[in-house]
C-alpha cells in the first residue's frame, strides 16, 4: 500500500487574467504579504479555517502555503471551494492592499492572485480520509457503484465490494454484488475490476444515508453517454404497453410532446426539465435589493455627505496653502476651464428644469432585481368555509363541481401545498378538526356517488392530510392509495398528482414499509423532480429528493443532480434551513459552472444568496470571497451589483475607510445601467464613487467621478444637481486647488438654484477655501454667514462645525484667546448631540483645543480634552480618532508632563490600534519607542521587557525587509543582552546587525552600526577596550572613504577619550591631533577647543609639561570673551589650576605657578566659588611661606584660606606641601643647620 498524503501545498501565482502570463509586480506585493503573515499568520489561519483547511506552514520565498486536514468533511468542503473559485479569492484579499481595488476596470481585470493546486495530491488526500472513516463508494469498471473499504492499490487482487443500497455509517448489505469477479474470472477482468474509481466527495457524503428504503436504488449499471435534455414534439418508434393506468401506453408513429428527457435511474417519468422561468426568479425573490435598501448601502459606502452638513476644516497649520491676498488667481489649464464650463452647463440646466426631490426619481432596482414572480400567487387561495350549509345538496354540490376541475387551478395552490397557507387558514372558520373531517367524508360520499372522480381525489387528499395531521398513519395510507384509485392514471392535474404521490410516499417512509416504498417512492421522487413548479410540500420532501439524487448521481446523470440540489437548496432556503441548503446550492452552482449557459443571469443570484448564508453564518472570508467569484464569473444587474456591495460592507473589517473592495460592484452597477427608469441611479452611483476614492486619498479619481455625478444629475432634479457641485468643489479644496473651488462655488450662488440650507453648506466650503488661500476677512465673513443660516435652521451640528472652523481661522490669525473661546463654544453644542452622529467632528475638535490648550501652558487643561477625545473615540468606535488621541496622550506624557508609566499605558494601547488598522510600519515603531520607554526604567525586568519588544520589532522589520531598521533591531538587541551581562550572546547580535548593514551595501548605515557597536562598550563598565576596534578599525575608515568629517572628527573624540581612560595616552595623541586638524577644517571652534583640551591633557599625563602648557593656553584663546555663563568661568578655574600645578611641579617654577594660581583665583572670584577660593589662597600662602619667601602675602593668603575655612566649617588648613614631595622632590626643605 502507498503513502496518503495529508498535506497540501497552495502554490500562489499572480497572473494576468486575460493571458495567463505571470506578473512579476504584483508577484512580488503577494511576496512581501505572505512574509508579514509568515511572523503573524493569525490571520491567514482564520481565512483557511473558513475554507475548512488547517495551516501547516508558509513559505513565503516559495509563495506557498501548506495546509492539512484531517476528516472527510474538512477535504470535501475545501475541494468544493476550490472548485468555485473561492480559494483565490479568499487568498486575494488577504494578500492586496486596499488600492488594488481601485484600480481601472482595464487594469483591475489584467491582474489576479491564483491558487493552484495538485489535483492527484487533493485526490490521494481525499482517499486517504475515506480510508480513515471507513466504507467509501466507488465506480467500478462495470458501471456499478459499490462500497469498499480497501484504497486503491490494496492487495495483490480485488476487494469484494458490496452494493450502494446503504450508507457507511447505516446498515451495510451483507450480501456481494453478484457483478463481483469469480474464480473463473479472467485476470484482465480481475484487473479492471481492481481499479476502482472514488466517487468525488460531495457523491460520497450524497451517497451516507442511515436507511434507504429502496434496496436496489443504484444497482443498475450506469452508462457514460447521458441523454440530454430536451423538450418538444416527439414520434414513438414502437409500440408501447404501460405496466398500470398511471403509465403511458402508445402505438409506433404517435406524436408525444416531451416535458424532458428521460432521467436514467428514474424511467417512470419523462417529464424533466432543468429551471423554468419561475424557479429562476427564487434566487432573486430571496434576494430582493429594494431601492431604499440601495440608497442606505451608498450612504455607507460613501460616508458623511458634505452636501448636507457643513464640513469641518481638518488641515493642519503646516498644510496651510501660503497666503497671496493681493495676487491674481493663476491662469486655469485647458482640462479645469473644461470643467469649469461643464459645472456652469449642469447649472444651467438646473435653473431651466423643475425642482424634483432626490426620492421621486425611480431607480428602477425592483424590475432589475426581482425576477419574473409566480402567477399563482397573484390567484385567490382555495377556502373552504365553516358557515357554508354543507348538508343542503345545491351549496354541496357547487362545492364538488368546483372540486371536479379536471385541470389545476391556482386557487388549488393553498390545497396542495402544506407550507403555504396550512390547514389552519385553508379551512376557515373550523376549530374542530373531528368537525371539518366529518363534513370532508360526507362530501367524499357525495362525490363517490355523484361520480365526480377529480373532486373525490381532492377530497381524499385533504381527508389523507389531516390523517397525517393527527398522526393516524394507516387511515391517511388508505386515503392517499383511494385518490390514486380516482385520479385512474390521469395526470390533468399533474401538481395533484404530485402531491398525492409524495404524501403517501411520505406515510410509507414513516411506516417504513419496505415493499410499497419500492413501489411508490421512485415515483413520487421522479414526480418531485420531474415537475416544474410543483406546488406540493410534505415533510418527506427533502427524503424523497435526496433519494432522486441519489439515483442521478449513481447513473451519471448531471442534470438530474443539478434539478434535484435546486429543489433540495429551495426546499431548506424556505424553511429557514440555511446550513442544510449550503451543500445542494454550492453543487448546484458548481454544476451551472461546468454545464449550464454562460450567458444565465440566475447564478448571480445563486452567488449572492450563498454568500448571504456564509455572511449569517460568520464566515466573512468565504462571503467575500463568494461575491468576487459571482462578479467575474456570471452576469448581473445593477440590483444584484448593489446587493454585492452590500455584503462586502457587512463582511469586510471594520477599518476607518469605507473598503475598497466596494468599488469594483459600484463600477459594475454603473456599467450595467442603460438608458431607461435605471438612469436615475447614474448620479448616486458616480457620487458614492467618487467619494469612495476621495478617503482612500484618490482625489483625481474622484474629481472625475463627481463630476459625473453632477452632470447625471442635471437632467433628474435641481437640488440633486447642486448637491453634487458642491461636492465636486469640496474634493477640488481637498485636492489644494481653493481657487477653482471658490469659481465653482460662486457660479453656483451666481445661478440662484441653491436652497437656503445648500447656501449655509456653500458659505462654510467658501471660508474654508478661503483661509486656505490666506484672505482672513474674507473667510470670517463667510463664517458668519454661515452660523447664521444654522441658527435660522435650528441645526446644532453645523453651528459646532461653522465655530470650530472660525476658532482653526483664529489660530492661524493668531489670536489664540479667540481660538480657544469659539473651540469651546463648538465643544459645548457637540456635547449636546449624540456622539454616532457627529463623533469623528467631535473627536477632531477636542483634539485641536487640548492642543491650543497645551501650547497656551494649560497642560492639564490640554490633557482632559485629550482624554475626552479618546473616549468619544472609542465610544463610536472610528479607529482613526483613537490612533490619533491616543498619539497626543503619548506625545503629551513624553514631553509636556513626562511620566513614563502613562507613556507606556498608551503608547501599548496605540499598538493594539496599529494591529487593528494592520499597519505594520506603525507597528513596529511602536515596538521600537516601547523598548525605549522600558529600556529607560533601569531595573532588570524592565530590561527584560525592553528584550521582548525589540525582538518582536525585529521580526516587522525582516518581514518588511527594512534592512537598515532591521540592523538597528539586532544591535539594540545586543545592548540589551550586554546591560544584562550576557555576554556571550552580545557579540553574536552585534555580528549579525553588521551583515544586515553591510548586505545593503549602504557605508552611511555601516559606519552608523559599527559607531552604535562601539557605543556599547564605550558607555559601559566592563570590556571598554571592544570599542576601540569598532571606532579604530571599522567606523573611522568608513567616515574616511564617505568623507563624513563630522563622523571623523566626533570617532577621534570618543577615541581620545577611550585611550586616555585605557591608559594608552601615547596612541591617543595621533587621534587628538586628528581632531584638531577636522575642528579646524569644519571651522568648529567648540571642538577645536576640546581638540587642544585634549592634547594638552595626553602630553600632560606623558610628562610633556611645555606642550601641555601650550595647548591649554590655546584651548583657554578660544574661549569666549566676555565671559557668558558659569561654566565657562568654572573651566577657566580648573584649567589655570592645572596649568600652575604643571608650571609649580613638573617645570619647577613657583613664580609663574603663582602667576597662574592668581588667575585661577580670579576666575574662582568671578564665580563665587568659595571652595575654590579656599582651596586657591591655600596654595598660594603654601608658595609665599615655603618657596618665594614672602611672609606678608603668606599671612594675607592664609588669613583669606582660614576665613573661607571658616564658613565652609574646615578646622584647620595646612600650609606644608607634604604631598607634593614625591612629584616634586626639588621642593623638599633643606635639613636644618
Amino acid at each position: 500500500m502507498g503513502t496518503y498524503p495529508t498535506d497540501l501545498t497552495l502554490q500562489l501565482l499572480a497572473v494576468r487574467r486575460k493571458t495567463g502570463l505571470p506578473d512579476p509586480s504584483l508577484q512580488q506585493t503577494v511576496r512581501r504579504r505572505l512574509r508579514l503573515l509568515e511572523n503573524d499568520s493569525r490571520e491567514v489561519a482564520r481565512a483557511l479555517g473558513e475554507l475548512s483547511a488547517r495551516l501547516l506552514s508558509i513559505h513565503s520565498d516559495q509563495d506557498r502555503i501548506v495546509v492539512t486536514f484531517k476528516t472527510f468533511e474538512e477535504i470535501w468542503k475545501f475541494s468544493t471551494y476550490h472548485a468555485l473559485g473561492f480559494t483565490h479569492h479568499c487568498l486575494e484579499n488577504l494578500l492586496v492592499d486596499q488600492a488594488f481595488w481601485l484600480l481601472s476596470p482595464n487594469e483591475d481585470e489584467e491582474t489576479v492572485v491564483q491558487v493552484h493546486v495538485d489535483q492527484e495530491a487533493l485526490t490521494l488526500t481525499h482517499e486517504s480520509l475515506l480510508t480513515q472513516e471507513g466504507p467509501f463508494f466507488v465506480l467500478c469498471p462495470d458501471h456499478h457503484v459499490r462500497l469498499t473499504t480497501s484504497p486503491r492499490g490494496a492487495g495483490a487482487g480485488p476487494q469484494p465490494l458490496r452494493r450502494a443500497s446503504r450508507g457507511p455509517q447505516g446498515e451495510a448489505a451483507s450480501a456481494v454484488d453478484s457483478s463481483a469477479p469469480s474464480p473463473g474470472t479472467s485476470s484482465e477482468e480481475v484487473a479492471a475490476v481492481a481499479a476502482p474509481e472514488t466517487l468525488i466527495p460531495f457523491h460520497q457524503w450524497a451517497l451516507r444515508v442511515p436507511w434507504d428504503p429502496i434496496d436496489n436504488s443504484v444497482s443498475r449499471p450506469v452508462t457514460s453517454d447521458t441523454p440530454l435534455m430536451a423538450t418538444g414534439l416527439a414520434s414513438a418508434v414502437a409500440d408501447y404497453q404501460g405496466s398500470g393506468p398511471e403509465e403511458m401506453t402508445f402505438r409506433g408513429g404517435d406524436a408525444i410532446e416531451i416535458l424532458g428527457a428521460q432521467v436514467p435511474g428514474l424511467p417512470w417519468l419523462e417529464n424533466v426539465i432543468f429551471l423554468n422561468e419561475e424557479e429562476r426568479s427564487f434566487f432573486s425573490n430571496e434576494g430582493r435589493f429594494s431601492e431604499e435598501d440601495a440608497r442606505q448601502l451608498l450612504r455607507r459606502a460613501s460616508g458623511a455627505d458634505v452636501c448636507t452638513v457643513y464640513s469641518l476644516d481638518r488641515l493642519e497649520e503646516a498644510e496651510c496653502e501660503q497666503p497671496e491676498p493681493e495676487m491674481p488667481l493663476p491662469s486655469l489649464t485647458p482640462e479645469l476651464r473644461e470643467t469649469l464650463q461643464k459645472v456652469k452647463n449642469v447649472l444651467e440646466q438646473c435653473k431651466s428644469c423643475q425642482d424634483c426631490p432626490e426620492e421621486s426619481a425611480s431607480w428602477g432596482l425592483c424590475s432589475a432585481s426581482s425576477g419574473a414572480s409566480s402567477p399563482d400567487s397573484e390567484e385567490p387561495s382555495f377556502c373552504l368555509d365553516s358557515e357554508a350549509d354543507w348538508t343542503h345538496p345545491e351549496a354541496l354540490g357547487s362545492l364538488l363541481l368546483f372540486l371536479d376541475a379536471p385541470e389545476y387551478k391556482a386557487c388549488f395552490r393553498g390545497l396542495y401545498d402544506l407550507s403555504l397557507p396550512g390547514l389552519s387558514t385553508l379551512f376557515c372558520g373550523f376549530t374542530d378538526e373531528e368537525e371539518l373531517a366529518g363534513h370532508l367524508a360526507q362530501a367524499r360520499g357525495a362525490a363517490k356517488k355523484a361520480g365526480f372522480p377529480m373532486a373525490l381525489a381532492r377530497l381524499c387528499f385533504l381527508l389523507g392530510r389531516l390523517c397525517v395531521r393527527r398522526l393516524k398513519l394507516s387511515q391517511a395510507r388508505v386515503y392517499f392509495e383511494e385518490a390514486l384509485g380516482a385520479l385512474g392514471g390521469h395526470f390533468g392535474d399533474l401538481f395533484l398528482a404530485v402531491a398525492v404521490y409524495a404524501n403517501l410516499a411520505t406515510v410509507h417512509l414513516k411506516q417504513k414499509n419496505r415493499d410499497r416504498c419500492v413501489q411508490v417512492v421512485p415515483k413520487a421522487s421522479a414526480l418531485l423532480l420531474g415537475t416544474p413548479s410543483h406546488v406540493c410540500s410534505t415533510e418527506a420532501e427533502s427524503e424523497l429528493l435526496k433519494h432522486a439524487l441519489r439515483q442521478a448521481i449513481a447513473c451519471r446523470s448531471p442534470q438530474a443532480e443539478a434539478r434535484a440540489c435546486f429543489l433540495l437548496a429551495r426546499h431548506h432556503t424556505r424553511l429557514k434551513q440555511p446550513e442544510e441548503a449550503l451543500p445542494f446550492l454550492e453543487r448546484l452552482l458548481l454544476l451551472h459552472g461546468a454545464w449550464g449557459s454562460p450567458e444565465a443571469s440566475w447564478p448571480m443570484d445563486g452567488y449572492l444568496l450563498l454568500a448571504d448564508i456564509y455572511s449569517r453564518q460568520c464566515l466573512p472570508h468565504l462571503a467575500l470571497s463568494c461575491v468576487r467569484a459571482a462578479s467575474l464569473r456570471a452576469r448581473g444587474s445593477p440590483g444584484s451589483a448593489l446587493r454585492s456591495a452590500d455584503l462586502v460592507l457587512r463582511n469586510c473589517p471594520r477599518l476607518h475607510h469605507p473598503p475598497a473592495q466596494t468599488a469594483h460592484h459600484l463600477r459594475r452597477a454603473l456599467a450595467s445601467l442603460a438608458s431607461g427608469p435605471g438612469r436615475a441611479l447614474r448620479g448616486p452611483l458616480c457620487a458614492s464613487l467618487a467619494r469612495l476614492h476621495s478617503r482612500h486619498g484618490q482625489q483625481d479619481r474622484a474629481i472625475s467621478f463627481m463630476a459625473q455625478a453632477a452632470e447625471a444629475a442635471a437632467g433628474t432634479g435641481r437640488r440633486l444637481a447642486v448637491d453634487y457641485v458642491v461636492a465636486l468643489a469640496w474634493l477640488y479644496v481637498l485636492h489644494g486647488r481653493s481657487p477653482l473651488a471658490l469659481d465653482i462655488l460662486e457660479s453656483v450662488l451666481d445661478v440662484a438654484v441653491a436652497s437656503e440650507d445648500q447656501e449655509g453648506v456653500i458659505a462654510n466650503m467658501a471660508a474654508i477655501a478661503l483661509k486656505r488661500t490666506g484672505r482672513t476677512r474674507q473667510a470670517a465673513e463667510g463664517y458668519y454667514r454661515a452660523l447664521r443660516v444654522a441658527r435660522s435652521r435650528g441645526h446644532l451640528r453645523n453651528q459646532a462645525v461653522v465655530l470650530a472652523n472660525f476658532g482653526a481661522l483664529c489660530l492661524q490669525a493668531g489670536a489664540g484667546g479667540l481660538a480657544q473661546h469659539y473651540h469651546l463654544e463648538a465643544v459645548k453644542l457637540f456635547s449636546r448631540l449624540p456622539s454616532g452622529d457627529c463623533g469623528q467632528d467631535f473627536t477632531w475638535v477636542l483634539l485641536r483645543l487640548g492642543h491650543l490648550l497645551t501650547r497656551r501652558a494649560l497642560a492639564r487643561q490640554g490633557k482632559c480634552y485629550y482624554e475626552w477625545a479618546f473616549l468619544v473615540a472609542v465610544e463610536t468606535d472610528h479607529l482613526e480618532g483613537q490612533l490619533r488621541a491616543v498619539q497626543c496622550l503619548c506625545h503629551f506624557y513624553s514631553t509636556v508632563m513626562p511620566s513614563e508609566a502613562q507613556c507606556v499605558v498608551y503608547h501599548e494601547f496605540q499598538l493594539s490600534l496599529a494591529r487593528r488598522v494592520a499597519d505594520k510600519v506603525l507597528e513596529g515603531q511602536l515596538l521600537e519607542t516601547i523598548s525605549q520607554l522600558y529600556l529607560s526604567l533601569g531595573t532588570e525586568r524592565a530590561y527584560r521587557s525592553a528584550l521582548d519588544y525589540t525582538k518582536r520589532s525585529l521580526g516587522i522589520f525582516i518581514d518588511l525587509q527594512k534592512k537598515d531598521k532591521e540592523a538597528h533591531a539586532w544591535l539594540q538587541a545586543g545592548k540589551i543582552y550586554y546591560i544584562l551581562q550576557q555576554n556571550e550572546l552580545v557579540d553574536l547580535y552585534i555580528q549579525v546587525a553588521q551583515n544586515a548593514a553591510l548586505y545593503t551595501g549602504d557605508p552611511n548605515l555601516g559606519l552608523e552600526l559599527f559607531e552604535a557597536a562601539g557605543d556599547i562598550f564605550f558607555n559601559g563598565t566592563w570590556e571598554r577596550e571592544k570599542a576601540v576596534s569598532f571606532y579604530r578599525d571599522r567606523a573611522l575608515p568608513l567616515a574616511v572613504t564617505t568623507g563624513n568629517q563630522e563622523a571623523e572628527l566626533r570617532l577621534c573624540n570618543k577615541l581620545v577619550a577611550l585611550l586616555a581612560e585605557l591608559e594608552s595616552p601615547q596612541e591617543g595623541l595621533e587621534f587628538a591631533h586628528m581632531a584638531l586638524a577636522l575642528s579646524i577644517t569644519l571651522g568648529d571652534r567648540l571642538n577645536e577647543r576640546v581638540a587642544y583640551h585634549r592634547l594638552a591633557a595626553l602630553h600632560h599625563r606623558l610628562g610633556h609639561g611645555e606642550l601641555a602648557e601650550h595647548f591649554y593656553l590655546k584651548a583657554l584663546s578660544l574661549c569666549n570673551s566676555p565671559l557668558q555663563f558659569d561654566e565657562e568661568t568654572l573651566y577657566y578655574v580648573k584649567v589655570y589650576l592645572v596649568l600652575g600645578d604643571i608650571i609649580f611641579y613638573d617645570l619647577k617654577d613657583p613664580f609663574d605657578a603663582a602667576g597662574y594660581y592668581q588667575l585661577a583665583l580670579a576666575a574662582a572670584v568671578d564665580l563665587g566659588s568659595k571652595k575654590a577660593q579656599m582651596k586657591i589662597y591655600t596654595r598660594l600662602a603654601t608658595i609665599y611661606h615655603n618657596f618665594l619667601l614672602d611672609r606678608e602675602k603668606s599671612l594675607f593668603f592664609y588669613q583669606k584660606a582660614r576665613t573661607f575655612a571658616t564658613e565652609l566649617n574646615i578646622r584647620k588648613v595646612n600650609l606644608v606641601p607634604e604631598r607634593c614631595w614625591g612629584r616634586a622632590p626639588w621642593l623638599a626643605p633643606s635639613p636644618p643647620p
